[in-house]
């Protein structure tokens, strides 16, 4: 890992349901990484790079609960020890590969990344709120820029009155809101309050579309980019505990320092699973990140030309200080980690 991602904090590797039997290799904050479900069932996390010639063990095969490397045969334990050398009886000094400890959390394949030996399990980000009766919508989304710009375009949601005009824009909502900061030290807060607006489209079918309602956004921030977005909205002056809550999940992991994996998750509504509802629900969400999000964010970090972000002096308009300070707790972390090490 490079000091451009903070190392002692949990990233999401996977959805669960991503890892079985078989070797699954993905490339986290510029690591390869294999996966695969041990015979008991827990995930085994270990570097995707035999120590010999540094073939990906990913493609080779299971014996058991080891994996045998493609090229010439080594075979490693899930404890990353060398177990077999096909030429002799000697186990070659330093055949090993590195673990990395996992977790798994509300469907989540948690991995940590610092180098201690007994990671903090406290800090795992809790996305328990996305279940009710029903486990949540799931889906990722492969996209070529930097994470920090993804958490940028998640923690202002001003955007969605201009970039998502084909699936959930507001309607000039947005601008009759008011946006609140807050910093609670380890969660960041980027709200917005919108009353008296007609019903939101996450309540259709239950309100009226012409029903009055307040209307709330609530996106938080955890390092290094796991955020959680509730969508809400009541008639108006009602308590919100009377409204309609659609709770996401919007979890950024970096595959290098351009290319990002999102995880994205929405819960359902309570009551028997609709395969009709579930496929419009889909729809409009694929459609917002693949189609809308992910083009204006991948050609704005193509359009530094490789410089860094804090060196073009981008401009203010306050409505993105929540991404602004989620880009300075990160420098935070890192230089922390730096200045710890020496």
């Amino acid at each position: 890992m490079t000091d451009e991602f903070p190392k002692n904090l949990w990233y999401m590797a996977a959805w669960s349901d991503e890892i079985g039997e078989a070797l699954f290799a993905r490339r986290l904050f510029d690591q390869p990484i294999l996966f695969y479900r041990l015979s008991h069932g827990e995930v085994a996390a270990l570097s995707d790079r035999c120590p010999h010639r540094f073939a990906p063990l990913s493609l080779g095969v299971r014996a058991g609960d080891s994996v045998q490397c493609p090229y010439h045969g080594l075979t490693f334990g899930a404890d990353g020890a060398c177990i077999r050398n096909p030429f002799a009886d000697k186990i070659p000094r330093n055949a090993t590969v590195r673990t990395w400890p996992v977790r798994e959390r509300d469907g989540i394949v948690w991995l940590w990344a610092g180098d201690e030996a007994t990671p903090d399990e406290d800090a795992i980000p809790d996305f328990s709120m996305l279940f009710n009766d029903n486990p949540p919508l799931t889906g990722y989304m492969a996209m070529n820029a930097n994470y920090e710009f993804g958490t940028d375009n998640l923690m202002d949601l001003s955007h969605i009155e201009f970039v998502h005009k084909g699936s959930f824009a507001g309607n000039g909502v947005i601008f009759a809101g008011d946006h609140e900061i807050r910093d609670d030290g380890e969660v960041l807060h980027s709200n917005w309050w919108m009353p008296d607006v007609n019903a939101p489209p996450h309540t259709q079918g239950v309100y009226p579309a012409d029903l009055k309602t307040d209307h709330w956004l609530d996106m938080s921030w955890r390092a290094p980019a796991s955020m959680q977005l509730a969508v809400g909205a009541t008639p108006t002056t009602r308590p919100r505990e009377e409204g309609i809550v659609n709770e996401q999940a919007h979890i950024l992991t970096p595959e290098t320092r351009t290319t990002t994996h999102y995880f994205w998750a929405s819960s359902r509504p309570p009551g028997p699973i609709n395969d009709e509802a579930d496929a419009f629900v889909r729809s409009i969400l694929e459609r917002a990140f693949s189609d809308e999000d992910k083009p204006i964010i991948e050609a704005a970090f193509a359009n530094l030309g490789g410089e860094s972000f804090e060196s073009q002096k981008p401009v203010s308009l306050g409505v993105d200080t929540g991404g602004v300070l989620a880009r300075r707790k990160i420098r935070s972390l890192i230089e922390n980690e730096m200045a710890g090490a020496e």
